[in-house]
């Protein structure tokens, strides 16, 4: 991919999350990876959405160095290298504290699947990670944030990021990721609106506990539908690109 793309795409993508409502003042930041070139994209710290151009961009190295862009990279870049490290499936990674998912990280719960709407996207609960320790705290904290994200995945022989593409922080917010930056964004739209959901079914059914969760196999069904081997939802690559 051309590096001015991959700006551009992540540019677009760190602006849609003000359009999605998912970001409050400078709350959230969208990079996108160059797996090729070893480079990633991502927001300049700080800076506004609205202010955003594809020059405004920083480019940076594996080790986080910046190769191109005049600002300083987003506080949150040792967080989105350590994930792009840990899931080679990763070209994207959305970091929001949007507000319904935020609230299950802050209550350190995960968000159970009650419905086939969160079962299209994730297939099965979203996770909560440890929160960090003092001494993780204290030195390295934004890498540390990663690795709690990658060591839980890879601890749980039961969760796969390639189909639980997003995670909440004990304490914290949630971190989603996918094959582009514009998919990272996806998956973080789609988490925010289960998180959401939940907690107003939380309610009708008078709290977590009383509230059932989906049948297993309701949840395998609509999940394989879309992304399983034999999917058939939407529409082929060929049908897509020559429509009748």
């Amino acid at each position: 991919m051309k590096l001015a793309d991959l700006r551009a795409q992540v540019c677009a993508a760190n602006r849609r999350l003000v359009a999605e409502r998912l970001v409050t003042l400078t709350w959230g930041n969208v990079s996108g990876l160059d797996r090729d070139a070893g480079l990633m994209a991502i927001k300049p710290s700080g800076v506004a959405y609205d202010a955003l151009t594809p020059e405004a961009i920083v480019m940076v190295d594996l080790d986080g160095r910046v190769v191109d862009g005049d600002g300083r990279p987003s506080c949150d870049t040792p967080t989105h290298l350590e994930l792009y490290r840990r899931f080679p499936q990763a070209l994207g990674v959305t970091h929001t504290h949007s507000a319904k998912a935020t609230a299950f990280a802050q209550a350190r719960r995960p968000i159970p699947c009650l419905g086939t709407t969160h079962a299209d996207h994730f297939a099965g609960p979203v996770p909560v990670a440890r929160a960090l320790t003092e001494v993780e705290a204290g030195a390295d904290y934004e890498r540390n944030t990663g690795r709690v994200i990658a060591d839980l995945f890879a601890d749980d022989p039961e969760l796969d990021p390639a189909i639980t593409p997003g995670v909440l922080v004990a304490g914290h917010a949630p971190f989603a990721w996918g094959p582009s930056a514009g998919k990272s964004v996806d998956n973080a739209v789609a988490l925010e609106a289960c998180a959401a959901m939940a907690l107003d079914t939380f309610t009708l059914c008078g709290g977590p506990d009383a509230t059932p969760g989906l049948e297993g196999y309701v949840l395998d069904k609509h999940h394989q539908r879309k992304h399983g081997p034999a999917a058939y939802y939407g529409q082929s690559p060929e049908q897509a690109e020559h429509p009748k």
